[in-house]
């Protein structure tokens, strides 16, 4: 089973790194990039505190900051150091025929993928916040975009991208839960 896994896999990977464009290689490199989502950041950190009380804000913000800590930690403590999968862009089979933009090919190990468990998690926890569909699905598209574009670079697999959204979208869930057992109690302490 584990070797179909891995030709489905290593088959996938090749499609989608292999439909590479000039304009594709920009916009992916983008896409992945850490710092080209500020302008969304800021967008939602403006709107929680336009949405939310002050106090409720920070806790909201708070609570942001520890669960990417939680997954970016999670995500390579006891998935990438545990497991050890090469990435595509390092598996001695895929490494001569992938296309790689501006030479990256990341770390030595990619399951599972940060960028998705991060990206999920942000977007999971906020969608419970927020919950409404404007901002839900322009959430889970930032998301799926990022999960996208680091096969398209040849740095993960699929299944590194979706149990890193999976693990993401448990570790909002359960931060959510946290976040409002700890508002309740904020409330009632009052």
């Amino acid at each position: 089973m584990l070797n179909n896994l891995q030709n489905f896999d290593e088959k996938l990977i090749l499609a989608i790194n292999g439909m590479n464009t000039p304009f594709l290689d920009s916009l992916m490199w983008w896409i992945s990039g850490k710092f080209s989502w500020w302008p969304l950041y800021l967008g939602l950190l403006i709107l929680i505190f336009w949405k939310f009380p002050w106090k409720q804000s920070l806790m909201i913000m708070g609570f942001i900051i520890l669960l990417i800590t939680m997954s970016d930690q999670s995500s390579v403590h006891l998935f990438k150091n545990v497991f050890q999968r090469a990435r595509p862009s390092h598996n001695p089979n895929l490494e001569s025929i992938l296309h790689f933009v501006n030479n990256y090919r990341g770390g030595a190990f990619g399951f599972i993928s940060s960028h998705a468990s991060n990206t999920f998690s942000v977007a999971v926890f906020l969608l419970l916040i927020f919950r409404k569909k404007w901002i839900s699905i322009p959430l889970i598209t930032w998301a799926a975009l990022v999960a996208y574009s680091r096969m398209y670079l040849g740095v993960h697999y699929f299944t590194d991208v979706f149990v890193g959204g999976i693990w993401g979208v448990l570790l909002a869930s359960l931060s959510y839960f946290l976040y409002v057992k700890t508002r309740n109690y904020a409330l009632h302490s009052e």
